[in-house]
């Protein structure tokens, strides 16, 4: 017997059986969200990713060259660091469920009040102690702390995407919105921290000999005027520039954070004013991870999301140490990509409004010929078209989840019809388990580039190495989005389901506001 035939007894007939002609005769009127409500909504999604591309890319080459930390302890930050940013989503998805609704939402006091704060540990993370003793200590407690409140940031401004409107196609539209701004924020994190900080890292070069004659690549043989590595004055230079692009991502966050306050208004959904209860943390997360299309939705993206991830990170090493032809462009390559992903958004919105998403999501496919043909023919011509290729499957991979975990939790609620309130235990769990596929996935990478016998700094990598960079870059990402496509076969929502649920829910937002208008 069904568990919820009794909860689906209280609903019209209806609402449990009708013919997709019958969808419009029903719906509700649905709050519909002008453009520049969505890309208001959109920008306040900008600054986190800012500052996570400039501390991707130079966080590590900071903390060895600039604060002067042993590649040991630097380990030590970054690994902690990132761990502790995973653990804090569940605790933040913990307290955004129990807190209340206030005149400015339930879900905008958090990213409010955590942004200076914010702003203020981002600024510090950049900042070189006058100490020596204690060093690592600072930097591992700032960046613990920005982990944490990035993730304060991020959890309720995506949950946040459930109340801007009860219409699935205008949530998926904001969702557009918001991913286009958030890779071209990765965009402009890297390019803006690389122009203010180029100058930092002068002293980075390889050893060329000729015959008996050993020169600086980057050094002419006549006199020049620059700073010479290792002095007081390079110091200071690298120190201030570094502060001063932190600051300039300071203010990004301050200035995004006010457009997303001003520009848009978070709307109760008139589902959850309905009598059903709201379950305590451990209790909702428990029933959510016996919700079956949710468990296909993380699993199949905890591999896809790995695989981006290792190709991501090892591209600059492939193209460094395995390809020779493009050591001189892996700078404009990665800008080629980021540039590629900005661009794709719109069509893969076209896309899967057009064919559903769980055809589109096989467009993530796309980059597996051609990273393997980077890996079997290293060149520029073709390092360019792969670069545009990846761009083009990683705007997929980074739409399709959040534009597909809406769907989850609408057929959470329709099979959960006296529960409410679980919309941040969905996201942050979504956001805990991404954040442990990444680094488990970079983990591994890193182990298998120093069995390889990796050599920091050496110009010339060993055979073991090449391969081992080769597999990274093309045969394990091939496998992981392999493996996680096959397992989204199985994902049970279709654009019929989704439908259903739409209209289902849309019978209980409309019971809802006939019981009101009659108490009233």
């Amino acid at each position: 017997m069904d568990e919820r035939a009794p909860e689906l007894s209280a609903l019209p007939a209806c609402s449990r059986r009708l013919s997709p002609r019958q969808y419009p005769a029903r719906q509700v009127k649905h709050y519909k969200l002008s453009v520049f409500r969505k890309v208001c909504y959109a920008i306040g999604g900008a600054p986190n990713q800012v500052a996570g591309s400039a501390s991707a890319f130079f966080l590590q080459i900071y903390l060895l060259d600039v604060a002067q930390i042993t590649p040991f302890e630097a380990s030590l930050v970054l690994c902690i660091g990132k761990t502790w940013g995973g653990i804090t989503d569940p605790i933040v998805g913990f307290f955004i469920n129990k807190s209340k609704w206030t005149i400015i939402g339930r879900l905008m006091p958090w990213i409010l009040g955590c942004t200076p704060f914010l702003v203020l540990s981002y600024f510090l993370l950049w900042f070189v102690p006058p100490f020596v003793t204690g060093k690592v200590l600072w930097y591992l407690l700032f960046y613990c702390s920005f982990q944490a409140l990035s993730t304060i940031y991020h959890v309720p401004y995506t949950t946040l995407t459930m109340f801007l409107s009860t219409d699935q196609a205008e949530r998926d539209s904001a969702t557009a919105y918001r991913m286009t701004m958030e890779v071209l924020g990765t965009l402009i994190g890297a390019a803006l921290q690389g122009q203010i900080v180029a100058s930092a890292h002068t002293s980075h070069h390889c050893h060329v000999d000729y015959g008996n004659i050993s020169m600086n690549a980057t050094h002419s043989l006549v006199n020049s005027t620059f700073l010479v590595p290792g002095s007081a004055d390079y110091k200071l230079h690298a120190r201030n520039v570094y502060m001063i692009s932190a600051g300039v991502i300071g203010c990004i966050y301050l200035l995004c954070t006010t457009v997303l306050f001003l520009g848009v208004k978070e709307r109760n959904d008139p589902y959850a004013m309905s009598s059903g209860k709201v379950l305590p943390f451990c209790s909702g997360f428990k029933k959510s991870m016996r919700h079956s299309p949710y468990l296909y939705l993380i699993a199949s993206f905890m591999l896809i999301s790995a695989a981006v991830q290792l190709q991501q990170s090892n591209f600059v090493l492939f193209c460094t140490h395995a390809a020779g032809e493009l050591r001189d462009h892996f700078q404009n390559l990665v800008l080629t990509i980021l540039i590629s992903a900005v661009l794709s958004i719109p069509f893969w919105q076209w896309f899967l409004q057009r064919f559903g998403k769980k055809t589109a999501a096989f467009g993530i496919s796309w980059m597996i010929p051609f990273a393997i043909l980077l890996v079997t023919l290293p060149n520029v011509i073709v390092g360019y078209t792969v670069a545009v290729s990846s761009g083009f499957s990683i705007a997929a991979s980074l739409l399709l989840p959040w534009s597909m975990l809406p769907d989850v939790v609408d057929n959470f609620r329709q099979n959960n019809l006296r529960t409410n309130g679980l919309e941040a235990i969905f996201y942050s769990s979504f956001v805990f388990f991404s954040k442990v596929s990444a680094g488990i996935a970079l983990g591994i990478s890193t182990l298998s580039l120093q069995f390889a016998g990796y050599s920091s700094g050496a110009c010339k990598q060993s055979f073991y190495v090449v391969l081992t960079l080769q597999i990274l870059v093309g045969a394990v990402p091939a496998a992981l989005i392999i493996l996680g496509l096959i397992i989204l076969i199985f994902y049970p929502i279709t654009e019929d389901t989704r439908r259903e649920t739409e209209l289902a829910l849309n019978n209980i937002r409309l019971q809802t506001r006939r019981s009101t208008l009659i108490v009233i």
